[in-house]
């Protein structure tokens, strides 16, 4: 039976949110249907589709209580807007259902398995959230929650573990027919720790053990974990909060790591061995990934920065978006990242220019627009090697956003401080690309509220929001220096489901 609080949702989304015309959105990136949209939530394959849930507040562009908006799609591209899904309307998730996952149960339901939060005083009488872990199970529209919830509380916790950051559950069902779960946690150092659970039936839980953890090396809370084998290793995912800079591979606040390593099957005992950062542009938070029917690992995450969530035009209807879900491999020990294939049924007008000498800027014939999938490879010429190349996307006498690599010192710069945001908040961020004497491959995906960049074939991502006016459209390339350059450029086009 539907509550009042998520029929007042549901109402509220079927009132207003046709009235949002598809050309204030972005293309091809999700959106809510309406209001505030964070975390991807329930990533996941049912009944041969995709359904993407998400952290929600309908009722205006800034966060409050959370809800689970609801998404769905045939090919990680057109997304159809489904009714809210869950709304916090019960003792043990009044104050929100925060972020989890979701798996199809041997019966053909769908699960939900979500961190229900509670807020209270405690002795000194602050107020602080309590957060248990709680499920509801449907058919992909409407889902019930367990008469039993919360099913895991502070008593499933490990020693020195805490009550009050104890959320973001992704489960999944193993080969085993087991169903198994990682969780964030705060441990007796105050640093993060991801648990693994395990149940027979998604309603009997037992801790198996203690994942991995920070030990204040990489941040505080470890938010949003994921974990799944890939190519022969175990990957551990995780969104740590108030990370400290470590050179130009972790920067300060809210951040993503990707820990790579192999993983005992039988005690699920991961033992970690590389590091990294997962994007390494200014907006990327809270990744999530399934499994698709044809093998591949596809990963999407929440395009936004928690700093930088105020520097959004007023009278948008509709704030946060979602990465392009993007295919994952490992390759030399490293985490790659591509666009999904499917996003290239969607390509027309291709555009090529081959071997282009660049001294100075210039622009290209055809080259330009706002949704666009685009590649540029650059060459040095001669024996001496230039000092940079840029590339200006979103451009217009007043407008635009670059791209800069140093091959120098083997740095690319994404700078949107002329990207349309109103407030001075973090515009430029760098990092390191492995060196190629001097030679670059980008790809570039536009859409009308952001870039994406893949660097050499995938071995690195870099997302950024921009707002830039929709007219600012131009394309320039400049050298300090000389190069020649390829550039293969498609249009993108799209019809937005309703």
């Amino acid at each position: 039976m539907t509550s009042k609080l998520l029929q007042k949702a549901r109402d509220f989304e079927t009132r207003y949110g046709p009235h949002i015309p598809d050309t204030e959105r972005p293309a091809f990136h999700a959106t809510a249907t309406i209001g505030w949209m964070n975390d991807p939530n329930g990533f996941s394959v049912y009944k041969g589709e995709y359904h993407l849930f998400y952290q929600y507040h309908p009722y205006s562009n800034e966060w409050g209580p959370m809800h689970w908006g609801h998404l769905k799609s045939k090919d990680f591209v057109r997304w159809e807007r489904l009714p809210a899904a869950l709304a916090p309307d019960r003792d043990y998730d009044a104050a929100g259902c925060f972020s989890g996952g979701a798996a199809e149960l041997p019966d053909g339901r769908h699960l939900l398995l979500y961190t229900g939060v509670q807020r209270s005083h405690n002795a000194e009488g602050y107020l602080q959230d309590i957060q248990t872990q709680c499920v509801a199970i449907g058919d992909g529209v409407n889902y019930e929650k367990w008469p039993a919830n919360p099913i895991l509380t502070g008593k499933d916790l490990p020693e020195g573990g805490s009550v009050v950051d104890f959320r973001d559950p992704k489960v999944w069902r193993d080969a085993d027919g087991m169903f198994y779960a990682v969780i964030g946690n705060r441990t007796d150092d105050g640093s993060g720790s991801i648990l693994l659970y395990r149940s027979p039936d998604c309603q009997n839980w037992e801790l198996v053990r203690i994942l991995d953890r920070s030990g204040n090396q990489y941040g505080k809370m470890w938010e949003c974990p994921d974990f799944f084998p890939l190519d022969g290793k175990q990957v551990l995912l995780t969104s740590p909060q108030d990370m400290t800079p470590v050179g130009l591979e972790f920067h300060a606040g809210n951040g993503t790591l990707c820990l790579i390593g192999t993983c005992d099957p039988q005690g699920k005992d991961f033992t970690r061995q590389s590091v990294q950062a997962i994007d390494y542009g200014i907006d990327f938070y809270a990744p999530q990934t399934l499994l698709s029917p044809d093998g591949r690992r596809i990963m999407i995450a929440w395009m936004q920065n928690w700093d930088t969530v105020n520097a959004k035009p007023y009278h948008y209807r509709w704030f946060g978006q979602m990465t392009l879900p993007r295919e994952l491999s490992i390759r030399d020990g490293r985490l790659y990242q591509n666009p999904v294939r499917e996003l290239e049924n969607y390509r027309s007008g291709c555009v090529i220019h081959r071997s282009i000498p660049v001294c100075g800027e210039i622009n290209l014939p055809g080259v330009q627009g706002r949704t666009l999938d685009m590649t540029v490879t650059v060459r040095p010429t001669g024996g001496e090697r230039y000092r940079w190349f840029r590339i200006r996307v979103a451009k217009d006498g007043e407008h635009e956003t670059i791209l800069r690599y140093r091959p120098g010192d083997g740095t690319l710069k994404i700078d949107r401080t002329r990207s349309g945001l109103p407030r001075d908040i973090v515009h430029t961020r760098s990092f390191l690309v492995r060196p190629r004497d001097g030679e670059i491959k980008l790809r570039v995906i536009l859409d009308r509220f952001s870039v994406e960049v893949f660097v050499n074939d995938g071995e690195q991502a870099a997302s950024a929001v921009i707002y830039t006016r929709q007219e600012a459209d131009a394309i320039t390339f400049e050298a300090g220096g000389s190069v020649r350059m390829d550039v293969e450029k498609y249009d993108l086009h799209f019809e937005q489901e309703a």
